[in-house]
C-alpha cells in the first residue's frame, strides 16, 4: 500500500512498474525499423502516384490545347452555317411540310395507275407501229 496515495503527490514507480516501462519501450523501439520501412515504402508510392499524376496533367493539357484547336479551326464556318440552318428551321416549322408525306401518297395513288395506263397504251401503240411497218409491202418496195 502506497502511503501517499491520498495526498495528491505523484505516486512513485517500482522496480516492476520500471520493467514493464522500458519492455514497451523496448518493444516500441524495435517496432521502429518496420515502421520506418513502411513509411518509406508509402513515401515511394506516393511519389510514384504523383509522377503518374503529373503525367496525367501534362497529356490532359495537351489534348485541352488540341481541343481548342480544332474549335477554333470550326468555330467561323459553323457559325457561318447559323443563317441557313435558321432558315431551313422556319421552313420545316411551316404547317405545309406536314401535309408533303399524304400529298406524295396521294400523287402516288392517282398517278402511278395513269403512269402505268400510259405505259400499256405506248407499249401496244409500239407493237401496232411495228405491225404496220412490217405490213405495207410484204416483200414490195411499198409503192
Amino acid at each position: 500500500m502506497d502511503p501517499f496515495r491520498g495526498l495528491g503527490m505523484p505516486r512513485i514507480p517500482g522496480f516492476g512498474e520500471l520493467l514493464a516501462l522500458l519492455q514497451t519501450q523496448t518493444e516500441a523501439l524495435s517496432q521502429l525499423p518496420r515502421t520506418l520501412a513502411d513509411l518509406n515504402g508509402a513515401v515511394r508510392e506516393l511519389t510514384a502516384a504523383t509522377t503518374s499524376a503529373r503525367e496525367t496533367i501534362a497529356s490532359a493539357q495537351r489534348m485541352a490545347e488540341r481541343l481548342e484547336d480544332l474549335v477554333d479551326e470550326l468555330e467561323e464556318p459553323v457559325r457561318a452555317l447559323r443563317p441557313g440552318i435558321e432558315r431551313v428551321g422556319r421552313v420545316l416549322d411551316d404547317p405545309a411540310v406536314d401535309t408533303v408525306p399524304d400529298t406524295l401518297r396521294r400523287i402516288h395513288e392517282d398517278l402511278m395507275p395513269l403512269i402505268s395506263g400510259l405505259r400499256q397504251a405506248q407499249s401496244r401503240v409500239g407493237s401496232v407501229t411495228g405491225l404496220l411497218r412490217r405490213r405495207p409491202g410484204d416483200g414490195d418496195d411499198g409503192y
